[in-house]
């Protein structure tokens, strides 16, 4: 559940600010020179229109994926991994249903999955192995998260479970945000701690991840976000979702 604090603060984010949908954007912009009832009556109607296509936010995870926006979302998810050029039909179905699934219970936007996805594994490859050990699709560290085992079971290699884990680390991090986290910031904090980027002492380029991951969003999301920016996409999304709260 996200914290008081950051509740209020996150209800006035969405209450002042309108997004910059025509350019993507993601920042806030303060409109002083409109009436108060302007502003909010802007910022509802991106918001209504962003609740209408993400089912995932407010609704239980079994209505919300009994819904025919998922079947639309894991479709259009399987389209973009076609487009990759790394995975047959096949694969791409058994993908896309494990990661939107996922993405709809951990009440993440699919589009900010697909981007992770293909940044730490960009050829899909089950096996992949970091230099730090991480595994799978989503590169997960296994040692960091073996308090996961008894939930998700400890195979990182199958394509489900690395799934499994690798949303749920995910929406740990963007839906929980630390203290003094602007709403729009959610998206880019979140990333650079499912990095592990604290300092960058140890990899002297991890502040630039999260933008890593947005260049892929736009540049392989193009079913999953049917020609929305990322703001629209992924951004607004996760504000809202960061302030319904829900599933960890």
């Amino acid at each position: 559940m996200v914290r008081p604090l950051f509740r209020q603060l996150l209800l006035g984010t969405l209450a002042l600010a309108t997004i910059d949908l025509a350019a993507g954007g993601i920042s806030p912009v303060l409109r002083g020179r409109e009436p108060l009832g302007e502003r909010l009556f802007a910022a509802a109607g991106w918001r209504d229109s962003v609740l209408a296509h993400s089912p995932w936010i407010q609704a239980d995870s079994a209505e919300a994926v009994g819904s025919p926006q998922f079947e639309t979302d894991r479709r259009h998810f399987a389209e973009d991994l076609m487009r990759t050029g790394h995975v047959d039909s096949l694969r791409a179905d058994s993908l896309a249903d494990a990661a939107v699934r996922e993405a709809y219970v951990r009440r993440v936007p699919p589009a900010l999955v697909l981007g992770v996805m293909l940044t730490e594994n960009d050829i899909l490859k089950s096996s992949a192995r970091s230099k730090v050990g991480a595994l799978g699709l989503m590169q997960v560290h296994a040692r960091s998260w073996r308090s996961l085992r008894g939930r998700f079971g400890s195979n990182l290699r199958d394509d489900r479970t690395n799934l499994k884990y690798g949303v749920y680390i995910l929406s740990y991090f963007v839906k929980k945000p630390k203290e003094g986290v602007e709403a729009n910031d959610l998206w880019r904090v979140g990333l650079l701690r499912y990095n592990g980027c604290v300092r960058g002492t140890n990899t002297s380029d991890c502040h630039s991840y999260p933008d890593k991951v947005r260049e892929e969003v736009e540049q392989s999301a193009q079913s999953t976000c049917r020609g929305k920016g990322f703001g629209r996409c992924v951004a607004q999304p996760l504000m809202l979702s960061a302030l319904a709260g829900g599933e960890d």
